[in-house]
């Protein structure tokens, strides 16, 4: 407790330590095994379903799956092989550079990317099962973890002086 706080009837208990929240948080987001289920339920890694997903949104030339993906284009080249071999995807000429091609989903390729959207997105049975005041807490936690710190105890050092009084060679003058 805040030394403010004591003898205050009101006053909230210690709360467990940050250092065991974060091991607790950690392990929660562990067992929550996407990229287990995406094999099982899919046969799919996390990159052939972001690249599908990612289709979903309409057709991409070899080199923009690269981009998404953050890989090499050979890389890309031998995923969407494979995702042609099972009927994913398929290739066509670019309507405006023939030494382009387009990548797009097929039915059953958007049919997939839903499923695998489902698996990355829908939240873990014991969250969805939390009670909506329960949600709502943990909704505004999640906000403040997400937000600057209002009283950073680490600060930036200041930046650099410029002009008149910096050194010569150390920023414009």
């Amino acid at each position: 407790m805040n030394p403010e706080d004591a003898g205050h009837p009101e006053a909230a208990p210690e709360p467990a330590g940050a250092t065991q929240i974060w091991a607790d948080l950690q392990a929660f987001v562990a067992g929550q095994d996407r990229r287990r289920a995406l094999r099982l339920e899919l046969d799919l890694g996390l990159g052939k379903a972001e690249a599908l997903i990612k289709l979903a949104q309409g057709p991409m030339t070899l080199r923009e799956i690269a981009e998404t993906a953050q890989v090499d284009p050979p890389a890309a080249t031998v995923a969407v092989d494979q995702l042609q071999r099972r009927g994913l995807v398929t290739r066509g000429p670019h309507p405006d550079d023939n030494r382009r091609k387009l990548v797009q989903l097929t039915d059953t390729g958007l049919q997939v990317a839903a499923a695998a959207r489902r698996i990355l997105t829908e939240p873990p049975p014991t969250l969805a099962a939390l009670a909506p005041l329960d949600l709502a807490m943990l909704a505004r936690i999640v906000g403040a973890l997400n937000s600057p710190p209002e009283n950073p105890t680490h600060t930036a050092p200041p930046a650099p002086a410029h002009g008149r009084n910096s050194r010569p060679g150390q920023g414009p003058s």
